[in-house]
C-alpha cells in the first residue's frame, strides 16, 4: 500500500517555475473524500512521456503520474523524494531509495530501474529533452538493488548535480521497455494513473487503489484544456473548475472569500533571436539595431497588463540561489534612429513567433514589437504559436526569426542546453547559440558546487544578454488561483499530494 505520508509526501518540473508567497485569500470548508479535483490548463500536453517534454503544462501533468528521487518545498529546499538519502559532489551522486516504493502495477520500483531511467536521458543517441537538463550528457549509472542504491558518475562537472538528477521524473520498467504506451497513458510511482486522454480537450486521471491519503486527497483528477483564460475565470467563478493559473487580468475577478490565490513570480518576457546561419538574427549588428528600435519598458508594461516588474536575470527569481541583476546595463537602451539607420539599410523579414497562451497581453506586446520594428524599416511577419508549436520549435521543427516566449527553469544550470552545445535533433540549442563568452563561465561555474558559483553563473548569464541572444525584458506574477479545494505549489506547479478537497 502507498501511503501518503504527509502533505509534501514524495513527488517531484520545464518553462515555468518560481513559486512566490502566498497570495492570501483561503477557500473556506472542511476537507472532505470522494470528490474531483478539476483544473484548467491553457495548452494540450501532448506527449505524456515524462522524458520527451519540454513543455510546462506536461510538466504539471506529469507531476501526477511520476515521481522524483528528491522533492523541492515551497520555498526551493529539497526534501526526500523516491531517494531516502543522498549525497553528491560536482561529478558524482549517490541516492538511497525508500523501501517502500511501488509502481502504479504494484511491481517494486528498483535501484536498476531508476539508473536505466538516467542512464537513458543521459545517452545523446535517445534524443531526451532531459538531457544537458536535468542529467548530464554521457553519465554512467550503476545499481545495487540488494542495497537500494543507485550510484551516478558525470563526466562532466554539475554545480547542482544532486538537485538535477533528483528531479528527473522516474519511469518504471514496463514504461521503460515501452515508451510508445507513455504518450498518451503512465508508468509511474505518482499518486495517479491516465484513465482517459483526449488530446485537446481532457485527461482523466484515477487515484490509485492502493493510496492511501489523509481526508480531502481527490479520488480523480480531471485536466481540462482550456485555451481562453476568460472562459476559465468563469467556470472557476461557477465551480466547474477548482483550479487554473492564470496570466491576464482575469484573475482579479477571482478574489475574497471562496478563493485561494498561490503567486508565482516568473520570467515571462523573453526575446529569442535565431542565429542560425544564413538568418538576419544572426548578424550582431542586426539584433543591436532591433533591441534599440524597441521601447522595452513600454513591452512590459503591455505585455503584464501593468502589473509586471523589470526583469533581472533569466532564472525565476524566487528559487535561483543566484541573485544578482544580470540585465540592469547589458541591454541597449531605445535608440530609435540608431535602429533605423541600420534596419532601414538591410530591410530585414522577419518571422516573430509568440506563444498564443501568453493571453491578451502577450499578442499587445507582439503587435506593439510589430509596429516599432516595421517602422525601423523592417518587414515583421506575426506568428501564434500554441503550447504544441513552442515544443516543435524547441525540436527545431518550425521555422522562425524571433521568439517571444520564455523558458523557465529554477537553476542557471538547466538553462545550459538551452543556450549552448548541439542543436536539434542532438540538442537542445534550438536557436543555435555559440557563444564562446557563455560557455567559458559555465565551466567555470560547474567546477564549483552549489551557490559558491554565483559569481561565474551570473557572469554567463551576462554573456547571454550582453550579445543579445536572448533578451528578458518583463517578469510577469502568474497566480494559481483555486477555489473548492486547498492546495501548495513546489517548483511554481501544484503538488498533487498537498490538494484538499473541501466541502
Amino acid at each position: 500500500m502507498k501511503a501518503l505520508r504527509c502533505a509534501a509526501a514524495a513527488g517531484a518540473v520545464v518553462l515555468l517555475a518560481a513559486c512566490g508567497d502566498d497570495g492570501g485569500g483561503a477557500s473556506g470548508g472542511r476537507p472532505v473524500d470522494g470528490k474531483t479535483f478539476t483544473m484548467a490548463v491553457p495548452g494540450d500536453p501532448g506527449n505524456l512521456d515524462p522524458h520527451f517534454t519540454s513543455l510546462s503544462v506536461t510538466g504539471q501533468v506529469d507531476r501526477f503520474l511520476y515521481d522524483s528521487l528528491l522533492g523541492f518545498e515551497p520555498d526551493g529546499k529539497t526534501r526526500p523524494g523516491l531517494a531516502a538519502t543522498w549525497e553528491s559532489t560536482g561529478t558524482t551522486a549517490k541516492f538511497t531509495l525508500r523501501k517502500d516504493i511501488t509502481c502504479a502495477d504494484g511491481t517494486p520500483l528498483t535501484a536498476t530501474t531508476v539508473a536505466a531511467n538516467i542512464a537513458f536521458v543521459g545517452d545523446p543517441k535517445n534524443s531526451s529533452t532531459r538531457i544537458g537538463l536535468y542529467v548530464p550528457a554521457g553519465v554512467k549509472a550503476t545499481a545495487d538493488d540488494a542495497a537500494g542504491t543507485v550510484s551516478v558518475t558525470s563526466p562532466t562537472a554539475d554545480a547542482f548535480l544532486d538537485r538535477n538528477l533528483g528531479a528527473l521524473p522516474i519511469v518504471c520498467a514496463k514504461g521503460m521497455a515501452d515508451r510508445a504506451k507513455l504518450k498518451q497513458s503512465s508508468d509511474g510511482t505518482g499518486l495517479y494513473t491516465v484513465s482517459e486522454a483526449v488530446p485537446d480537450d481532457h485527461y482523466t486521471l484515477a487515484r490509485r487503489k492502493d493510496v492511501t491519503g489523509p481526508v480531502g486527497l481527490p479520488e480523480k483528477v480531471v485536466i481540462r484544456v482550456i485555451t481562453n483564460e476568460t472562459t476559465t475565470a468563469n467556470l472557476v467563478l461557477s465551480g466547474e473548475v477548482n483550479a487554473a493559473r492564470f496570466t491576464g487580468p482575469d484573475s482579479q475577478r477571482l478574489q475574497g472569500d471562496g478563493f485561494l490565490k498561490r503567486d508565482v513570480l516568473a520570467p515571462t518576457g523573453e526575446l529569442w533571436f535565431n542565429q542560425k546561419k544564413g538568418l538576419p538574427t544572426a548578424d550582431p549588428a542586426v539584433r543591436t539595431a532591433l533591441v534599440q528600435s524597441l521601447d522595452l519598458k513600454q513591452m512590459q508594461q503591455v505585455f503584464t497588463s501593468g502589473r509586471g516588474a523589470a526583469p533581472t536575470g533569466l532564472v525565476a527569481p524566487a528559487n535561483t540561489p543566484c541573485k544578482g541583476d544580470n540585465v540592469t546595463g547589458n541591454v541597449p537602451g531605445l535608440d530609435a534612429a540608431a535602429g533605423k539607420a541600420v534596419l532601414s539599410a538591410k530591410s530585414p523579414k522577419l518571422t516573430v513567433v509568440w506563444g498564443a497562451t501568453g493571453g491578451a497581453g502577450a499578442q499587445a506586446a507582439a503587435e506593439l514589437l510589430q509596429q516599432q520594428w516595421q517602422a525601423a524599416g523592417v518587414r515583421v511577419e506575426l506568428k501564434s504559436v500554441t503550447t504544441t508549436q513552442v515544443g516543435q520549435i524547441a525540436a527545431g521543427q518550425l521555422a522562425w526569426d524571433v521568439a517571444m516566449f520564455p523558458i523557465g527553469v529554477t537553476l542557471p544550470s538547466q538553462l545550459v542546453p538551452f543556450l549552448s552545445g548541439p542543436t536539434p535533433p542532438d540538442g537542445a540549442n534550438f536557436a543555435a547559440f555559440d557563444n564562446k563568452a557563455y560557455a567559458e563561465a559555465v565551466a567555470a561555474a560547474q567546477k564549483l558546487t552549489g551557490d559558491s558559483g554565483c559569481p561565474q553563473w551570473d557572469a554567463a548569464e551576462k554573456a547571454v544578454i550582453k550579445n543579445l541572444d536572448l533578451v528578458p525584458f518583463a517578469n510577469s506574477n502568474l497566480p494559481v488561483v483555486a477555489r473548492g479545494a486547498e492546495l501548495e505549489l513546489t517548483e511554481g506547479d501544484i503538488d498533487p499530494a498537498s490538494i484538499r478537497m473541501l466541502g
